[in-house]
C-alpha cells in the first residue's frame, strides 16, 4: 500500500462514487475500479459496499480512511518541514471557520498572511458545524467557542479575541416604540431572535444572558417577538429595517454602528460568552507555517479591531467674550 492507494480510498469515501472519485483524481473510472479491487484483494478485506446509488465504506474501510488521513498529513508535514528548513515556510494549511466571522474577518487576515508567506497555500472552508478536525484533515479552526468537552484532551485551544454580543436597534424603531431603560423593559419589547445551530450547550434562544459592565452576575432575560430566524444575516436585515431589537456580535455590526444605521440599546449590558479561539488537533510537532499563522492571528485580533474607535476627548472652550482663568 502506498500514498496513491490512501488518496484513492479517501476520494471514494468523500464522493461516494467511483466515477466522481476518478474525476477528482483525474484518472479514468476504470482505473479507480481496478486499483480499488486490487487493493481489496491484497488486503483480503472488503473496503466499500457498492449499490446502484452510492459507494459506502465498510467498517474496515472507515478504519483505513481514518488512518489514511493521519498518514497523508504526516507525509505533507515531513515534506513541508524539510522545505521550511531551507527556505520560507511552505505547504498547505487547511482551515475551518464559521460563515459570518470567516467571511468578514478570517478571510482578509488569511489573505494578508499568505502575502507575507507566498509559499503557503491556504484552504479555508466556511461551515456552521465544527468539523472533527483530525478525521476531516483540518490543521485548525477559527471558532466562536472553545473546544467541545469531548475534544478537550485531543485538541489544543488558544484564545484569539473576546466577543461581545450587544443589544442594538435602528434609530427609527426606537423613535416609534421607545428606548428600553432597564432589562425588564425588554420583556415587553419586540425582540428579534436568532436560532442558529452551534450556539453553545444548553442555550435557550429566547433567553438572553446579559451582564452589566464590571459585574459577574448574569441576568437571564426572556424575550419574544413576531420575527425570528436561523439566519443571523436575516435578523440583521430586519433590525436595520426597524423591526425590533437584536442581540448580535460586535464584530458583525461594527460598520452599521459606525455609520449610525444601528445604535446601542442598554449599552452598559452585553453578552460575553463566545470568545474567538484557535482550535487544532494535538500534534507532537506543529509545522512552522502553522505556528506562524497562529501568532499572526493572535496579533491581528488582539485588540479586537471591530471595536469602535475611542474618540479623543475635546477640551471645553470658554464662550465668546469670556476669558479662561489661568
Amino acid at each position: 500500500m502506498d500514498r496513491p492507494d490512501l488518496e484513492l480510498v479517501l476520494a471514494v469515501r468523500q464522493h461516494g462514487s467511483l466515477v466522481m472519485a476518478a474525476r477528482a483524481l483525474r484518472v479514468a473510472p476504470s482505473v479507480v475500479t481496478k486499483r480499488l479491487a486490487a487493493l481489496e484483494t491484497n488486503l483480503g478485506l472488503k473496503l466499500f459496499q457498492r449499490t446502484t446509488r452510492r459507494v459506502s465504506p465498510t467498517a474496515e474501510g472507515d478504519t483505513l480512511c481514518e488512518r489514511a488521513v493521519h498518514l497523508l498529513r504526516a507525509f505533507d508535514d515531513v515534506r513541508a518541514e524539510l522545505r521550511e528548513r531551507q527556505a520560507e515556510p511552505a505547504g498547505p494549511v487547511r482551515l475551518a471557520a464559521t460563515f459570518g466571522f470567516g467571511r468578514l474577518w478570517v478571510g482578509p487576515a488569511l489573505a494578508d498572511f499568505q502575502s507575507l508567506h507566498p509559499g503557503v497555500q491556504v484552504q479555508l472552508q466556511l461551515t456552521e458545524q465544527l468539523p472533527d478536525l483530525a478525521v476531516d484533515g483540518f490543521d485548525g479552526a477559527i471558532w466562536l467557542w472553545n473546544a467541545p468537552n469531548e475534544r478537550a484532551n485531543e485538541w489544543v485551544s488558544r484564545r484569539l479575541a473576546g466577543n461581545q454580543r450587544v443589544l442594538v436597534a435602528a434609530p427609527d424603531h426606537l423613535q416609534r416604540h421607545g428606548t428600553p431603560r432597564t432589562l425588564q423593559d425588554l420583556v415587553n419589547h419586540s425582540c428579534l431572535v436568532v436560532r442558529e445551530n452551534g450556539g453553545g450547550p444548553g442555550q435557550r434562544f429566547d433567553h438572553w444572558r446579559l451582564q452589566s459592565a464590571g459585574e459577574t452576575q448574569v441576568m437571564h432575560v426572556p424575550v419574544s417577538g413576531p420575527l425570528s430566524s436561523n439566519s443571523g444575516e436575516m435578523v440583521r436585515d430586519w433590525c436595520l429595517a426597524g423591526r425590533g431589537i437584536m442581540l448580535r456580535s460586535l464584530w458583525d455590526i461594527a460598520p452599521q454602528l459606525a455609520s449610525g444605521e444601528l445604535v446601542r440599546v442598554l449599552p452598559s449590558h452585553a453578552m460575553a460568552d463566545a470568545d474567538i479561539h484557535w482550535l487544532a488537533p494535538y500534534r507532537a510537532q506543529t509545522p512552522r507555517r502553522i505556528r506562524l499563522l497562529v501568532d499572526f492571528l493572535v496579533e491581528r485580533f488582539r485588540h479586537e479591531p471591530w471595536k469602535p474607535a475611542q474618540r479623543p476627548a475635546t477640551s471645553k472652550r470658554a464662550p465668546p467674550g469670556q476669558h479662561q482663568k489661568r
